[in-house]
């Protein structure tokens, strides 16, 4: 697809920043690998590294892919932040609005960086994939770009076979001015898009759970359904807490000396 003068302008117009390999500017220093391509299939933004790293990198035929976004604290254990956007669901434009899931559903929210682009389409078919798995445990899902409306309705009456998402089974969210990237604490100011940021909301609309992961690296739906049921079982039995890799049917942990020793003595 060829690139917008928006994109084109988005990737291309900010200088190329200094970086260094021990301590990365705060400008938000990115290096760009070839099999991602860039975005839209525009020309990355390419960073100069120090001769020290780029003879590692042609050794090794591989190469960092590093962004920054904002340097706000965590977010996990507050409100979380309310917006209503327009989006593409059904193939209709929608408004969404997160306070209305507030006190009846638990959501996850998740950004992705661009429509038409390479990673983004294999985590957004597979949520939508396991679409029922979350609607059995009372959740909804609502996926988010900076992209408009437009993009998205394009990418969703794109075949899946063709790079296309097809019908979803969930909203995808359009945040053209940013402000819910930025309230999220993922935007990557120097280039305007999103990090891979994920986010589990609970009936109450407390972010309860926060991964995010840079550009190139895809999310897993078994884990972001994995702890989502874990999140829900200790509030349910909040006497209970879920050790490592706990899922439904697994032995939980009293959080006292006398009940941590049963759980330890049983496994």
């Amino acid at each position: 697809m060829a690139c917008s003068a928006t994109s084109t302008a988005l990737l291309s117009s900010n200088p190329t920043p200094k970086f260094s390999a021990f301590n990365p500017s705060p400008s938000h220093s990115t290096i760009v690998p070839s099999s991602f391509n860039g975005l839209r299939n525009c020309k990355p933004l390419v960073s100069r590294v120090p001769r020290s790293v780029s003879s590692r990198v042609s050794h090794s035929k591989s190469r960092s892919f590093v962004v920054r976004a904002s340097s706000e604290v965590p977010l996990v254990g507050n409100k979380a932040p309310d917006f209503e956007a327009e989006a593409v669901f059904d193939q209709e434009f929608i408004k969404v609005k997160l306070s209305e899931y507030i006190g009846k559903k638990y959501v996850i929210l998740f950004f992705y960086p661009l429509d038409f682009t390479f990673v983004c389409p294999t985590e957004i078919t597979a949520f939508s994939d396991r679409y029922e798995e979350f609607q059995k445990v009372n959740t909804e899902i609502l996926g988010v770009s900076i992209d408009s409306v437009f993009s998205h309705l394009a990418w969703v009456q794109t075949d899946r076979k063709s790079g296309g998402l097809g019908d979803l089974n969930y909203p995808l969210i359009s945040d053209v001015t940013k402000s819910i990237s930025k309230s999220y604490n993922v935007l990557i100011p120097d280039q305007g898009i999103a990090l891979r940021g994920l986010f589990i909301i609970d009936k109450e609309g407390v972010i309860q759970h926060s991964t995010i992961n840079n550009l190139a690296i895809g999310r897993s739906v078994d884990e972001t359904l994995r702890t989502l049921q874990a999140l829900q079982y200790v509030q349910e039995n909040p006497d209970e807490v879920c050790p490592a890799g706990w899922k439904p049917g697994d032995k939980s942990m009293k959080p006292d000396p006398k009940g941590s020793k049963e759980y330890f003595a049983s496994i």
